[in-house]
């Protein structure tokens, strides 16, 4: 399964989102390393909205979403961007 697969398994499982992107942004840092040309999966951006963030401070949101994928983040996800909502709530995708 692709790193990006278990995020969205994941994330649906646990916040039962009624809107869900797990976007690879992998080839928009190429170069940004050395050695790295943009391929696999080490740089993602969630777009979730979710009943689970109403009452939730933006902090609380992003720590929800950070410990829940705690071990893609540990070992090969290199940068994550998380937009969090709840329904109803304003977003920018």
């Amino acid at each position: 399964m692709s790193i990006q697969s278990a995020m969205e398994t994941k994330l649906k499982a646990a916040f039962s989102p009624e809107r869900l992107a797990v976007i690879n942004e992998s080839h928009l840092h190429a170069g940004h390393q050395e050695h790295f040309d943009g391929t696999g999966e080490t740089h993602f951006r969630v777009r979730i909205v979710a009943n689970a963030f109403s009452g939730m401070s933006r902090l609380q949101r992003h720590r929800a979403v950070n410990d829940l994928l705690a071990d893609e983040l540990k070992d090969s996800v290199h940068a994550l961007a998380v937009e969090p909502a709840a329904p109803g709530e304003p977003t920018r995708w």
